[in-house]
């Protein structure tokens, strides 16, 4: 069987929510202005002194709950799955290559969540797919991402969480104490008032440094202001080699479809091994392990060329839960394209996951956060401002390389395997997602349009 060049590669992703005051700045945009004359809120006692200054604490922190049996793991799974593909489709109308990481945006909404009450915390849990009650939950995301951080693993997989709170702002200890023992999340203080864009470049640094600089700038400028009280952030990080890597002498150029009537020559690699592959209604699957067996690139090609679209329409959980059942062993002659996804900015979704069904979350005089704290003035209470995502995706003969980062930001208030060898060419656009296999949960999806492309 033909050998493929080996060599680590990286996927990346970040989010970043921010929740500020309710009662808006006294003039001016979302930064650079003075905050009101109001009195200040209390620093709080619990500040987390012992929480590092410089980032590097991905995954190193130890659950205190008890780990997962194999059914919550699959549960979880298909909370993530069903809200990954509702985000996918409200925010695949954009043109050209798509990247993002669900694994992350639901991360960061989690944390919020954790602090949130009453119809606001039962709206983001019907978005988020997750039961109506309880905790676990929140153990077993932190158990999951605990667990990608084993240095035993034979690929290098990193979720970082962490909070930049407004230094001054009264923050309840037990919310800090649950956020850090499920997610390894501490709260480093910031001064949102005085310095909303010194504090924007210090939450900037700490996601590139845990996206080994695949994801800047996360945050625009003028997204965090006097009255950002906390940002909620996650990173993400993926460094993995194929458990067969192609040959890198027998990539070359080959024609990739970018429409019916366009056609691109681009870099194509070529392969012939032992892969989980599906024939579906319309479709072709080729599942892509990496190194350690326990994550795995799955593509999904569809027959027709201008196919893609149609294909996106109809993936739903039940869809994806088919194909990936009817993926089977087989002998696959593969081209695929070398391709890298690396948008010039962010996107901006917090519009979307308000109409996915959480509007009160984002509503200044519904939102109720008072988990997270709980001031006298009602102006002082958060709601999410703003919610960016920005992900980070290149494959190419070695394995793969992805990252993304989120920013939560708060303001005070028919399948059928072929019996002989089967051919897998990706020569026009295609879907891919970068899956836990022992799970099931999307870490990574999107879409190839133009390998030629980077956006």
């Amino acid at each position: 069987m033909r050998q493929m060049v080996r060599r680590s590669r990286a996927a990346l992703a970040a989010v970043a929510f921010s929740l500020a005051a309710c009662n808006p700045p006294a003039s001016g945009g979302a930064s650079g202005t003075k905050a009101p004359t109001t009195p200040a809120v209390p620093t709080p006692a619990v500040t987390n002194p012992a929480a590092p200054t410089a980032s590097g604490e991905a995954a190193l922190f130890t659950p205190t709950a008890k780990a997962p049996t194999t059914a919550e793991l699959a549960d979880f799974a298909a909370s993530n799955n069903a809200f990954a593909l509702g985000l996918y489709a409200k925010v695949r109308s954009q043109q050209g290559n798509l990247a993002m990481s669900p694994f992350s945006i639901s991360s960061a909404l989690m944390l919020a969540l954790a602090g949130a009450r009453g119809e606001t915390a039962d709206q983001m849990r019907h978005v988020l797919h997750l039961p109506s009650t309880g905790d676990r939950p929140f153990e077993i995301a932190g158990s999951l991402i605990a667990s990608y951080g084993d240095p035993a693993n034979a690929v290098t997989l990193r979720v970082a969480n962490r909070l930049f709170g407004e230094k001054s702002y009264a923050f309840e200890a037990p919310y800090l104490a649950k956020v850090r023992a499920d997610f390894g999340a501490p709260l480093e203080p910031l001064d949102f008032k005085s310095n909303p864009e010194e504090s924007r470049g210090r939450i900037n640094a700490w996601v590139s440094h845990e996206t080994e600089g695949r994801n800047k700038d996360l945050i625009p400028p003028g997204a965090v202001g006097p009255m950002t009280r906390l940002v909620l952030t996650n990173a993400i990080y993926f460094l993995g080699d194929w458990a067969i890597p192609f040959e890198k002498s027998a990539t070359h150029d080959a024609p990739f479809s970018v429409t019916k009537d366009q056609q691109k020559p681009v870099p194509t690699m070529y392969g012939h091994a032992g892969f989980r592959f599906a024939g579906a209604s319309g479709a072709k699957l080729l599942e892509m392990p990496y190194k350690n067996g326990a994550l795995a690139m799955t593509l999904v090609l569809p027959d027709a060329v201008d196919g893609l679209d149609a294909l996106e329409a109809g993936l739903t959980p039940a869809v994806l839960d088919q194909w990936t059942k009817a993926l089977t062993s087989t002998e696959v002659k593969v081209a695929l394209p070398k391709f890298e996804i690396n948008p010039p900015g962010p996107m901006a979704i917090g519009k979307l996951l308000a109409g996915m069904g959480m509007p009160d979350a984002f509503d200044a005089a519904k939102a109720d956060f008072t988990a997270i704290a709980n001031p006298a003035t009602p102006a002082d209470r958060l709601s999410l401002d703003s919610v960016f995502h920005k992900a980070f995706v290149r494959v190419d003969e070695k394995g793969t390389e992805a990252a993304a980062a989120t920013a939560v930001v708060m303001r005070a208030a028919g399948a059928r395997l072929e019996p002989k060898v089967v051919e897998f060419r990706a020569d026009h656009p295609f879907l891919f997602l970068l899956r836990d296999t022992r799970s099931g949960a999307i870490l990574f999806m999107g879409r190839v349009n133009d390998p030629s492309s980077r956006a």
